[in-house]
């Protein structure tokens, strides 16, 4: 967006800040596409604009790819609709599809960016690992024919703590940015049904890092690699060590700090 678009976009009297859930299965990410394809943004911000009577440009904590979900996107716009704050999730979620719902709204301050205003954030990665498949979440986790041991998978994780370069899990084709980030918490979660649920918590993430991370500690998992193996990929730096991309169908958007 130009500069002069920016500060038409400021000019107007309300920067509109949301919290958005989606199902990403049948979109292709996040991202306004231009048409025929359809992105979760093109949907916002046309539902969107007919509620408020104006045309929306919004901002997004994060770009997710092609169906990956989210329990928790920020974004924000600047308007002049007059529809109350109160109303807006509502009146938002009577138009927009059932795979995209409005969480919460509020109104921030001009200065107030959901891409650049975020400290840090958390996202969660579904494994589904059994014998038998379970159709009810094929579209909602990684399903692994077998079980997979999570000791050695929560010490790999261990390494990725504290402040690393990234490279070893970073795809190309991202924005040129430097792949040295901050990992709070990396850990793996076992729930009813056979489900694991890897959480990583960090200050910012590369293309496709957490995908890769989980692609790599899954090999881990079924012994093609072993934990002191993965600390030798992570220090490599060299994203030709790790192991293929985890499917996007495991992976949400769970939550952005401020």
């Amino acid at each position: 967006m130009k500069r002069e678009h920016k500060e038409e976009m400021k000019q107007r009297s309300r920067n509109i800040c949301l919290k958005v859930a989606y199902d990403g299965t049948r979109y292709h990410g996040f991202q306004r596409q231009s048409p025929p394809v359809v992105a979760v943004q093109n949907v916002l911000e046309k539902q969107l604009g007919k509620m408020f009577g104006d045309s929306i440009e919004m901002a997004a904590a994060g770009r997710t790819d092609a169906g990956v979900h989210a329990y928790g996107q920020v974004v924000n716009f600047f308007t002049n609709g007059r529809i109350p704050t109160e109303r807006i999730v509502q009146a938002a979620n009577s138009l927009l599809p059932e795979d995209i719902t409005v969480v919460e709204a509020w109104e921030g301050g001009y200065d107030f960016s959901a891409r650049h205003s975020a400290k840090s954030k958390t996202y969660l990665y579904r494994v589904q690992q059994g014998a038998v498949r379970n159709p009810f979440t094929d579209r909602y986790a990684w399903y692994v024919n077998r079980p997979l041991d999570l000791s050695d998978m929560r010490e790999a994780l261990s390494m990725l703590l504290g402040t690393h370069d990234f490279s070893s899990f970073r795809a190309a084709g991202g924005a040129p940015m430097s792949p040295v980030r901050t990992l709070y918490r990396a850990d793996i979660e076992e729930r009813e049904g056979e489900m694991l649920e890897f959480v990583i918590h960090g200050n910012g993430f590369l293309y496709h890092m957490v995908r890769n991370i989980v692609g790599t500690v899954v090999d881990v998992g079924k012994g093609r690699i072993t934990p002191r193996r993965f600390g030798e990929i992570l220090e490599a730096r060299d994203r030709g060590k790790a192991s293929p991309t985890a499917p996007a169908c495991g992976l949400y958007l769970y939550e952005v700090e401020y």
